[in-house]
């Protein structure tokens, strides 16, 4: 369908064709098998990213595969006036995982953004009117510097990097920033006045940085004394990327809502909004929200093949021990001067600002790695990958800072 080209004359084709809002891509990817993927000139690569903690079970995974095939061949979509055995099942499957309590609910989206967008929503439904004249409107949403959230209005919103922002403003009102594990400008922060408060248990956009010990419950408290919501966005933790099917898991708290989406689907887009017991999930009614494609019998479907991969493979005990091997080794090596993650979402700081330098030799290296910031390098690789294949990295880990640096030093003069 699309003949074979270089990766430079795709490339060309891209520029002349693709909104530019990616810049320039660093490969044109055709094909993938477990944690490998190859490029249009035939290189391989150790994909250590995994689509940015999407492709959970790596690439091209045969059972994936052959239910999202078998689905499609069977019944592919329906409009939401319908609904599909695989729609509830999920549903059923992720309520199960999430531990949550009687008369929670969930709703299907395409991506984390669009389950954000609906947290949103919910979150302006808590305004408080319902509690009498007294009560001053709950208006006031509060999130966390350094958050991503995702880039549609209401997710950008959220976001609090200004470079994201600023182009679009104004965005919808009402949002504020408190400092990063700073419980006591949160506890600060929330008054009577707020509708729901948004925290990421790891902040993955900002360098993979986990929430202090504690400060989920801090918040949990202050939020239920304020009549607010707490929703947790567990887009990039969950579904098994920190050992546990949810970040949040082991904190001690129950969530108002969780919003999910990349590692859900192995690869195919879904995402999803969970609300925890009957009070939080009636805030939204009937025709208050919707979606074309969310919950679709096929993206469903995928989603609960790969949860079924990882259930039953025990792959959460593998993430888990796998991580401690990485963060371990990587805190070994010299020019690392801080790890830090959970499972496999891993950040690690260098002593200088190398970072980007060291994805671009990563990649002539074969190895696909991300940088979110000047001295972080980013981990989120498949969840199937073998602790071989992390050694590969590890030992290639100081010729990979060493040429960065080089090179680096090279452009200064």
């Amino acid at each position: 369908m699309t003949g074979k080209s270089s990766g430079a004359q795709w490339l060309s084709r891209y520029s002349s064709s693709l909104l530019g809002v990616f810049g320039t891509p660093q490969r044109v990817l055709v094909r993938g098998a477990g944690c490998l993927v190859w490029d249009a000139d035939g290189k391989e690569y150790l994909d250590l990213l995994g689509g940015i903690a999407v492709n959970a079970l790596g690439h091209a995974h045969p059972f994936v595969t052959s239910v999202i095939s078998s689905q499609l061949a069977t019944l592919g979509h329906v409009s939401n006036f319908f609904t599909s055995p695989t729609q509830i099942a999920l549903a059923e499957k992720l309520l199960e995982l999430s531990k949550a309590p009687a008369g929670s609910k969930v709703f299907f989206a395409n991506s984390g953004t669009e389950a954000v967008e609906a947290a949103f929503k919910l979150a302006r439904r808590n305004s408080g009117a319902s509690h009498g004249s007294v009560e001053r409107p709950r208006t006031k949403i509060i999130a966390l510097e350094g958050a991503f959230h995702g880039r549609t209005m209401g997710a950008l919103a959220l976001t609090s990097k200004e470079a994201y922002r600023a182009p679009f403003a104004p965005l919808p009102g009402g949002v504020a920033h408190v400092p990063f594990g700073d419980i006591e400008a949160l506890r600060a922060a929330i008054d009577e006045t707020t509708a729901a408060v948004f925290l990421e248990p790891i902040q993955g956009e900002a360098g993979v940085r986990p929430l202090p010990a504690g400060y989920l419950k801090a918040a949990r408290e202050a939020t239920t004394a304020a009549g607010a919501l707490l929703i947790l966005d567990e887009v990039q933790t969950g579904i098994g990327r920190t050992g546990k099917w949810l970040a949040s898991e082991d904190s001690g708290i129950v969530p108002d809502a969780v919003t999910l989406a990349k590692g859900l689907g192995g690869g195919f887009p879904v995402g999803a909004l969970v609300t925890f017991g009957p009070d939080t999930s009636e805030l939204l009614t009937a025709g208050q929200h919707g979606t074309t494609f969310g919950g679709n019998p096929v993206a469903t479907a995928a989603a609960l093949a790969t949860l079924h991969v990882l259930e039953n493979q025990d792959i959460l005990a593998h993430v888990r021990n796998l991580g401690e091997h990485l963060r371990a080794g990587l805190a070994g090596i010299a020019g690392v001067t801080e790890v830090r993650g959970e499972g496999l979402l891993i950040g690690f700081d260098l002593d200088a600002d190398v970072a980007p330098g060291v994805v671009a030799a990563g990649l002539d290296a074969g190895f696909i790695v991300n940088s979110p910031g000047p001295r972080t390098i980013r981990l989120a690789p498949p969840l199937i990958l073998t602790t071989e294949q992390a050694d590969l990295f590890l030992a290639a880990l100081p010729a990979l800072l060493e040429t960065a640096k080089t090179n680096a030093a090279k452009d200064a003069k």
